[in-house]
C-alpha cells in the first residue's frame, strides 16, 4: 500500500492537537507552584504549608512528585493498548478523543482549591486532581506522539511534521503565558479577588485548549493517511525490546537531563520576573511570544540544515548554548543593566537553541522506531513514546519538585538563593546532556 502524503491543512491540524495540550501542561508547569506557594507580595494566599520534611522536601514536591509517577507508570499500559488496538477507524484517534473531555475537566479543577487559605483538605485535593489530568492528558499525547511516524513516511517528512508539532508546542506556551493579563483584565473588570480572577482565566484557557485538542481528533482521516498495523507482542517483551536498543537509551538520558532543566526554568519564570527582577507577572506574556517569534526565524535553518550536517550536531550545540542561558539566570537582577534588558536578551538567546530542540528530538525517535520496525518487524510506535515520555515525566516531576523543594531556601526578595540556585542546576544538567548525546550514533540514510 502506497501511503498518502499529508496534505498541508492535515499537518496544520495535526499541530493544534499539541497546541492544546501544551496549553494545559503549560498552566500547570508555571502556575502551579506559584498559586499555591506564592512570594509574599504576590496578593495571592498560600494555599499549602511550606513546612520542611525531613529538611528538603515541602508538599508541594511530594505532591507533584506522587501524581506524576502514577501517570509515567501508566504509559505504558496506554501504549501496548494503542499499539494493539483494532479499532477500524485507527490505533490512535479513537483514544485521543475520549481524553479530551476529563483533560478538560481536571485541568482547571487544579486550580479551584476548596479552602481559600493554607490547609491539609487543599493538599488532598490537589494529589486527585493532579492524577486525574494527568492520566487523561497521557491518554491523549502518547497515542497523538505515536501518529507522527504513521503520518510522515519520510526523514524529510518527520522532520517537516516535527516542526508542526513544534510550532502547535510553542504557540501553546505563548497562549498559556497570556493567563495574568487575562487575570489582570477579569480583576478589573468585575472587581474581583486576584485568586478568583486567575482562576476565571484559567478556565477560559482550557476550553480553548479542548477546542484545539479536538480538530486534531475530528480533522484527520487515521486510517485515510497513516500505515499502520497492529502488534501482537506483549508488552513485557515489547518493553524488554525497546529498553535494549542502546540508540534509544543514549538519546533517553540527554532526553531526561534536559526536560529537568527546561521544566525547574519554567516553573520559575514568574519567580525570575517577580522576584529576582522586580517586573510585574503580565511582562510573561511578553517574553514567551518574543521567545516564539525569534525561535521561528531559526525553524527554517532547523529543517534545511540537518540535511547538510545531520541532526546530531545541531542538538549538541543547542545544549551547550541553553546550558548558558541557565548559567545566566543566576546572574538576574545582580547586573548593573535594566532588568527588562536582561530578561529580554536571556530569553532571545534561549530561543536559538530551543528552536531545535523543539523539532530534531521527535524527529530522532521517529527514525528509531523506523529502524526498529524493519528490524523486527513490529509496530511498536506507542510504547516507544511511552518509554519515552515515562521519562520524561519523570524528569518534569523532579524538575518541579527541585525547584519547589529551592524555595526552602529563598523565595523572595529579601532571600532569593533558592530561586538563584534553580539556574545553576539547569546549567549542569544542560551541559550534562550534550556530553551524553556525544555517544549517540545517528541513522544514516
Amino acid at each position: 500500500m502506497v501511503q498518502r502524503s499529508l496534505p498541508f491543512v492535515k499537518q496544520l491540524a495535526y499541530s493544534f492537537g499539541m497546541m492544546g495540550w501544551s496549553v494545559m501542561f503549560n498552566l500547570i508547569s508555571v502556575i502551579l507552584i506559584y498559586l499555591y506557594l506564592p512570594p509574599s507580595d504576590s496578593g495571592l494566599p498560600n494555599l499549602i504549608s511550606q513546612v520542611a520534611i525531613f529538611g528538603i522536601f515541602n508538599a508541594i514536591a511530594l505532591i507533584t512528585s506522587s501524581g506524576r509517577f502514577i501517570d509515567a507508570v501508566y504509559d505504558p499500559f496506554i501504549a501496548q493498548f494503542s499499539d494493539s488496538s483494532k479499532n477500524p477507524k485507527g490505533r490512535r484517534i479513537p483514544i485521543m478523543k475520549w481524553a479530551i473531555l476529563p483533560s478538560f475537566i481536571f485541568c482547571f479543577l487544579i486550580f479551584f482549591p476548596l479552602k481559600h487559605e493554607e490547609s491539609t483538605i487543599n493538599i488532598v485535593w490537589l494529589v486527585i486532581v493532579l492524577i486525574g489530568f494527568y492520566i487523561s492528558s497521557t491518554t491523549y499525547i502518547i497515542p497523538y506522539y505515536a501518529l507522527l511516524p504513521e503520518l510522515a513516511p519520510t526523514s524529510e517528512d518527520k522532520v517537516r511534521l516535527a516542526t508542526w508539532q513544534s510550532i502547535g508546542y510553542v504557540f501553546g506556551i505563548a497562549i498559556a503565558s497570556n493567563t495574568f493579563n487575562l487575570t489582570a483584565f477579569f480583576q478589573q473588570s468585575f472587581e474581583i479577588s486576584k485568586l478568583l480572577a486567575l482562576q476565571y482565566a484559567v478556565l477560559s484557557m482550557c476550553v480553548l485548549a479542548a477546542i484545539f485538542m479536538a480538530i486534531t481528533v475530528f480533522a484527520i482521516d487515521e486510517k485515510k493517511y497513516g500505515v499502520s498495523k497492529p502488534h501482537a507482542v506483549p508488552m513485557k517483551l515489547a518493553l524488554k525490546q525497546t529498553l535494549s536498543n542502546k540508540n534509544f537509551l543514549l538519546f533517553i538520558v540527554a532526553d531526561f537531563s534536559y526536560f529537568i532543566s527546561v521544566t525547574i526554568i519554567t516553573s520559575g519564570l514568574l519567580y525570575f520576573l517577580k522576584v529576582l527582577l522586580k517586573l510585574p507577572e503580565t511582562l510573561g506574556n511578553k517574553l514567551m511570544m518574543t521567545m516564539v517569534l525569534v525561535s521561528f526565524i531559526f525553524y527554517p535553518a532547523v529543517n534545511f540544515l540537518p540535511k547538510r550536517t545531520g541532526k546530531k550536531i545541531l542538538v549538541i550545540v543547542s545544549f551547550i548554548i541553553l546550558s548558558f542561558v541557565f548559567l545566566g539566570i543566576y546572574f538576574l537582577g545582580k547586573l548593573k543593566i535594566d532588568p527588562t534588558v536582561q530578561i529580554y536578551s536571556l530569553i532571545i538567546l534561549a530561543a536559538i537553541p530551543l528552536a531545535s530542540l523543539n523539532i530534531l528530538p521527535n524527529a530522532i525517535l521517529a527514525e528509531i522506531i523506523e529502524q526498529d520496525t524493519l528490524e523486527t518487524n513490529t509496530n511498536k510506535e506507542g510504547i516507544y513514546f511511552a518509554v519515552r515520555y515515562f521519562f520524561v515525566k519523570i524528569a518534569q516531576t523532579m524538575g518541579m519538585a527541585l525547584f519547589a523543594m529551592f524555595l526552602i531556601y529563598g523565595k523572595d526578595a529579601s532571600n532569593d538563593f533558592g530561586i538563584r540556585l534553580s539556574g545553576m542546576l539547569g546549567f549542569v544538567l544542560c551541559l550534562l546532556a550534550a556530553i551524553i548525546f556525544t555517544r549517540f550514533k545517528e541513522l544514516k540514510k
